[in-house]
């Protein structure tokens, strides 16, 4: 039997950001319900991951594996973002104590800046959510790392190596 043909068209690829570029700007609230501003971090390094859900399984480990390297990164800051609301994201972060700004994109708009709201497919069912990535901005608001579709215990590792490469 043949598929019926779908009256959707395909959703459209998101726009990858470069290292170089200025690091698209936001204001969103955090798992405390305080706004933070990525200008106002300017002078210091800031490492923006986005990650689909707070409280799954590779979320929890890329932000505890996160949580474990936050003494070995300096006075960079961590920031995680997810569509959850900021009552999830201050859950999660009670149950692990992770200790770092967890932020609400509930309407997916600054996953879109940064080209992180795709099509995603996952048994066969399509659907538009977050792809999990990372990037490290420098201390004057530029992409310093860009790493697409990065794995949960990659982003640690990798915040290290670039922070250690760049000493």
């Amino acid at each position: 039997m043949a598929a019926a043909a779908s009256d959707s068209a395909p959703a459209p690829t998101p726009k990858r950001l470069e290292a170089g570029r200025k690091a698209p700007a936001f204001t969103l609230l955090d798992q405390d319900q305080n706004k933070v501003r990525l200008s106002e971090l300017q002078g210091r390094r800031v490492l923006v991951y986005f990650y689909p859900r707070a409280d799954t399984p590779g979320c929890t480990t890329q932000s505890c594996g996160l949580r474990d390297v936050a003494g070995d990164v300096g006075d960079t800051v961590i920031l995680g973002i997810s569509p959850d609301p900021p009552t999830k994201q201050k859950k999660f972060d009670d149950k692990y104590s992770l200790g770092f700004p967890l932020l609400a994109d509930e309407d997916h708009a600054i996953a879109e800046k940064y080209g992180v709201w795709a099509e995603k497919v996952n048994y066969g069912k399509k659907y538009m959510g977050i792809v999990r990535s990372a990037f490290l901005i420098d201390e004057q608001g530029k992409l310093e790392q860009v790493w697409y579709k990065i794995s949960p215990k990659d982003t640690p590792l990798k915040l290290v190596k670039a922070l250690q490469a760049a000493s």
